[in-house]
């Protein structure tokens, strides 16, 4: 587990309601909560918020993200493009946890039109329990910094 503890979340309109539980989830674990995220249904650009949240990781400001959209994607691929960003989107804990353990995300996508409420929680629960096996896994991820590079 990451010793920051210390998390931001944002979303477009589409995830509001569910980033708003996962925060209310995460602060009752004793994260700080940084949520940057828009608070009216009003419709906003996805890019916008999955840069501003992986900015806010990559300077250290905070150790880890969570970041929605209807399906997850869209906002994955924005934060994806900011160095030193890796974030998978995730439908299930397999893969939260795995995306940890083998690729040392820093930031979790889930799309608020794919999965409910009690999903997106365990899926949380699986992303920030998990930790960096290193190792063979080290190698990889060197690689995918040097194609940043």
């Amino acid at each position: 587990m990451t010793t920051n503890k210390r998390i931001v979340l944002s979303s477009d309109h589409a995830a509001i309601a569910l980033r708003q539980a996962i925060a209310a989830h995460l602060a009752a674990q004793d994260w700080e909560v940084v949520d940057i995220g828009p608070v009216t249904a009003e419709s906003t650009h996805y890019p916008k918020h999955g840069e501003a949240a992986a900015r806010r990781v990559a300077s250290g400001d905070c150790g880890l993200g969570i970041i929605l959209c209807g399906t997850g994607q869209g906002i994955m691929m924005a934060a994806n493009k900011v160095k030193g960003i890796r974030c998978g989107v995730c439908s299930d804990s397999f893969s939260a946890r795995m995306i940890r353990q083998h690729n040392d995300a820093n930031m979790l996508s889930l799309g608020a039109r794919v999965v409910g409420e009690g999903l997106a929680l365990d899926i949380v629960d699986a992303f920030l329990n998990a930790e960096f096996e290193g190792g063979r896994h080290a190698t990889r991820v060197d690689m995918i910094t040097e194609i940043e590079a």
